[in-house]
């Protein structure tokens, strides 16, 4: 079979379209009409080709002009109103009953504001501060969040920047009361107390061994308030056996407060006691796991420096993993004693007297707002620090890293938050308290802190984290420290930071940290604490927690 040939085909299909279009072209009566001369004389074409190419270009001048007068003389919308008149119906009911339900939900947050003031005006007299205070900012983030909600339903009925919002001028209701981090008011009237009036040459030895300085200092507090039990003088530790409190601490400064002498360093006890520097008595607060909750290197220690201790016995069976609570009649009863010298060790974990001794400046009688507070070096180092970088209205922060994550994970729930969750409850707060800046003391290595400062906004703004800068000679604000020569020293910057923070207009503290328990005391004594503290992300639990080993 002979293969056809394409050349053909198309000289076939050629002919066809030819024919063809001589029938199409040929005259009709309806053409006719627009016949305007096929004399005219074009230089490619036939006449016949010649009018076809002229009738398109008529066809598409004119056909626009149609529809223009089509559209004037006619309601083209007519054509379509069946439908369209439908459709209008439906979205008009659908829109109606939108805004009906718009109006129902605004007057049930009506009623729900006036339900809520209402309570607001009730007494709170009768209530526990503490209790009160919740109260009062539960119903205070209600109000706010009914009020954004009305002012959201609104949004699309108003115009421009209208400042008729929804309940805005219901807020005067509360006044200054309004102030969501205002200060905590500590009730002083109620506070119990006992007085320290120490008898002529007997005193207690503090024994203070377990954690760092912070627990110390909670031990510290804990042998003043059985001192003053037992009417003894607190002989401060010896800086070869303990740290060296007279860095960080004013010890006249609890003399001053009570009007006499009730503390002594351990110089003065030396001098006092001559060549005889013996514990006569030495009791054990805590009997499980081990005696006094020392090591036998404390015990050497303090054989070292010249100090007899004896035998070490406690008065009762007591679990240091599960402190009993005891009374100052316990107290009295089982460490009552007529030798001179007496020490007690160790008693950070004791439970005595808990709601007494968690009062306001603490359960001793004085006249100071609390006996232990940094030395005023530090205290006016810290104050520079805050003219210099922050300002009076800072929110600050005890973030916990190094060494927390095992700690965290053994508790349940942890407490070592991922960073981003941590900056969310940071930014949380921070746009509570309204503060432009963020005090950041912390031991967390950069890479997490400036993880943290990109992710703390709030409304779009980023919050500054700032942590104190290494020493710069330009800057005057640590003149103190460097010239009494106590800069550097690690827990002169440790207590610089707990004032820094206790001097905040807001804290947000580390649970399971006694450096954020001693800055919440300090906080609690200078009547600086706030309704905004809190612990980081209460409530909730670390959103992502590694294995155990």
């Amino acid at each position: 079979m002979e293969k056809p040939d394409p050349s053909s085909d198309e000289d076939d299909d050629r002919e066809n379209l030819i024919h063809q279009n001589e029938i199409n072209n040929s005259p009709s009566p309806r053409s006719a009409v627009f016949n305007v001369g096929d004399g005219l004389d074009f230089r490619s074409g036939s006449p016949r080709r010649r009018f076809s190419f002229r009738k398109r270009y008529l066809f598409a001048i004119f056909l626009p002009l149609f529809l223009v007068l089509v559209y004037f003389s006619t309601d083209i919308r007519n054509l379509f109103s069946g439908e369209l008149s439908s459709s209008f119906r439906v979205f008009d009911s659908l829109g109606h009953r939108m805004r009906e339900s718009e109006l129902h939900a605004l007057f049930l947050l009506k009623q729900q504001r006036l339900g809520l003031l209402s309570i607001w005006n009730h007494s709170f007299s009768s209530l526990p501060n503490s209790t009160s205070e919740d109260l009062k900012l539960s119903l205070l983030r209600q109000i706010s969040l009914n009020t954004e909600i009305q002012n959201v339903l609104l949004s699309p009925h108003q115009s421009g920047n209208s400042s008729n919002e929804v309940g805005v001028e219901d807020l005067d209701f509360v006044g200054s009361d309004f102030d969501r981090c205002r200060k905590v008011d500590q009730e002083l009237s109620r506070r119990r107390t006992i007085e320290w009036d120490p008898k002529p040459n007997k005193f207690l030895f503090a024994i203070c061994a377990s954690g760092q300085m912070s627990n110390h200092l909670i031990c510290l507090e804990k042998h003043m308030f059985f001192a003053a039990i037992l009417n003894r003088f607190l002989v401060i530790p010896s800086s070869k056996v303990d740290y060296q409190y007279s860095r960080v601490l004013d010890v006249d400064h609890v003399n001053n407060c009570l009007g006499r002498k009730v503390v002594v360093s351990f110089e003065e006890f030396s001098e006092i006691q001559k060549k005889r520097l013996q514990i006569d008595k030495f009791f054990c607060y805590f009997s499980k796991p081990d005696y006094c909750y020392l090591d036998e290197d404390h015990v050497k220690q303090l054989n070292n420096i010249g100090v007899s201790t004896g035998k070490l016995e406690s008065p009762w069976d007591e679990d240091i993993k599960n402190p009993s609570t005891k009374t100052v009649q316990d107290i009295e009863s089982k460490f009552s004693s007529d030798a001179d010298v007496i020490a007690i060790g160790d008693v950070f974990y004791a439970n005595v007297e808990n709601d007494w001794f968690g009062q306001p400046g603490g359960p001793i009688a004085h006249k100071c707002k609390t006996l232990i507070e940094p030395s005023h070096l530090i205290m006016v180092t810290a104050q520079r620090f805050i003219q210099t970088f922050l300002g009076n209205d800072f929110t600050a922060i005890h973030f916990r890293r190094h060494g927390f994550l095992k700690f965290c994970n053994a508790k349940r729930p942890s407490c070592f938050y991922p960073i981003p969750q941590a900056a969310d409850c940071i930014a949380s707060v921070a746009e509570r308290s309204n503060s432009p800046v963020i005090y950041l003391s912390t031991d967390a290595a950069d890479s997490e802190t400036g993880l943290l400062q990109s992710l703390v906004v709030v409304n779009g703004k980023p919050i500054p984290l700032v942590k104190r800068p290494p020493r710069n000679s330009a800057e005057k604000w640590d003149a103190l420290l460097y010239r009494h020569e106590i800069e550097g020293d690690s827990q002169v910057e440790a207590m610089l930071d707990k004032t820094i923070c206790a001097m905040s207009k807001v804290f947000i503290g580390t649970s399971g940290s006694t450096f954020t328990e001693d800055i919440l005391r300090l906080r609690k004594d200078w009547r600086s604490a706030s309704l905004c503290d809190e612990y980081l992300c209460r409530g909730q639990d670390p959103n992502f927690i590694a294995e155990n080993e």
